[in-house]
């Protein structure tokens, strides 16, 4: 017996993180930032077919100041670079990236100078979506497993202190130089 039996019906129990949480990943305003012929299947998932507003994304913004989310679709060149940084630094806080298909995460099969190696070189990015291109219902995956992650992220100085163990986990993982395996 809970504490949900005592209480009359109609009545809700929660916490305003995750009201918050709620509201954020119900109201994800993307600014897409298609590169290449993955940005064709990142249009493809605004489509009746696939519908990006079933998640309250109907409103992809031309402009970074009303955007939370940016999807970095396709290659990014060393001349877009400081472009992408730029546009990521207007959006507001707090915001998230998806570098969507294989040359936004890794460079892909343009392994050269021109071609930045990772998104993640310029901005932070959440979530990795691979492919070459990847399929509008991977991009949908890749929206429903962010929306999960914003619902979970904490609020005021908690949220500091998640991000601070989430960075110092990143460090613990990497490979130190010098060391043998």
């Amino acid at each position: 017996m809970g504490l949900e039996e005592k209480l009359p019906s109609g009545f809700l129990l929660t916490t305003v993180e995750q009201v918050a949480g709620w509201a954020r990943k119900s109201s994800v305003w993307p600014a897409t930032f298609g590169l290449a012929c993955c940005a064709i299947e990142m249009m493809a998932t605004g489509d009746p077919r696939h519908d990006f507003s079933r998640w309250g994304m109907e409103r992809a913004s031309g402009t970074p100041r009303q955007a939370d989310l940016m999807i970095v679709a396709g290659r990014v060149s060393q001349k877009m670079a400081p472009v992408l940084r730029q546009i990521y630094d207007q959006m507001t806080e707090p915001k998230w990236v998806i570098a969507m298909g294989v040359c936004a995460s890794s460079g892909g099969m343009f392994n050269n100078y021109a071609i930045v190696q990772g998104v993640d070189h310029i901005v932070p990015v959440d979530i990795y979506l691979p492919g070459c291109p990847p399929r509008p219902e991977m991009l949908l995956d890749a929206i429903l497993k962010l929306h999960d992650k914003i619902q979970n992220t904490k609020l005021g100085p908690q949220r500091e202190r998640q991000i601070a163990e989430l960075e110092e986990a990143k460090r613990r993982r990497l490979p130190l130089l010098g060391q043998g395996a």
